[in-house]
């Protein structure tokens, strides 16, 4: 099964989490395990990325290391065209919509485009949103990040996305945030599209991943808590949005 069937077969059950993990920030061993550890927690899938210093050697050799701990679709989250795996499942081929450059908004994806071709990976389309604070990724990604209460432009960039024939939708609030995503912005934009909506940043508490279900996210999206080894706090918020209500 192809992992975008895999994705929307079991969103008919209700919400997903998945689990990110930065090849930068633990060893492949140590990924390996929190993969394991969020598989028995009942997390979706693994996403494996960073925002700086991903790298083509910290990348296979993490992927290579949760594929043998862990059988749940590994889907690269990547930084950029100068590392790409082949032993991942899928990688989101996305666009940072609201960057200033147009490296983030095509450039890579040009060049990562015919890597991705001869590897064989499963491209899953993704329109990539930055909303503040934006945090390490906003900076690196040079967005013109979406105001926290700018509702219209964040509808406006999610269905621009859903009409240029992208199958997923991300809101970011970046990788550490203050706060996440507005809950009224998730509505909002949920509202505004009929693809999957996907939200991360900043969510560390299971009510936190409660409001965010109702409030229309189809995917949550943790790392932090993950890779700060919490497995309380992560079992909290994988309950809370498997948890029907």
């Amino acid at each position: 099964m192809k992992v975008k069937d895999y994705i929307h077969e079991r969103l008919g059950h209700g919400p997903l989490h998945m689990t990110l993990l930065d090849p930068d920030k633990q060893e492949p061993e140590q990924a390996a395990e929190l993969s394991a550890m969020a598989k028995d927690l009942g997390t979706d899938a693994i996403m494996v990325g960073g925002s700086t210093d991903v790298t083509q050697e910290n990348l296979d050799a993490t992927v290579e290391a949760i594929k043998k701990s862990c059988d749940l679709p590994v889907i690269y989250f990547p930084s950029g065209a100068h590392a790409i795996s082949r032993y991942c499942d899928a990688i989101y081929f996305m666009s940072m919509l609201n960057s200033r450059s147009i490296k983030h908004v095509i450039g890579e994806q040009v060049v990562g485009a015919p890597i991705v071709k001869m590897l064989g990976l499963e491209p899953i389309s993704m329109g990539y949103i930055i909303v503040a604070p934006g945090m390490k990724v906003g900076e690196v990604g040079h967005a013109d990040v979406v105001k926290r209460d700018d509702l219209k432009g964040a509808c406006a960039y999610a269905l621009a996305a859903e009409f240029m024939g992208m199958q997923l939708v991300y809101l970011e609030a970046g990788s550490g945030a203050p706060d996440p995503v507005p809950l009224e912005m998730v509505t909002a934009v949920k509202k505004a599209i009929t693809v999957p909506l996907v939200v991360g940043g900043g969510i560390r508490k299971g009510e936190q991943a409660l409001s965010m279900k109702k409030a229309g996210a189809d995917i949550i999206v943790t790392g932090t808590i993950v890779e700060n080894c919490d497995p309380v706090c992560l079992a909290e918020i994988i309950k809370a949005i498997k948890t029907r209500s």
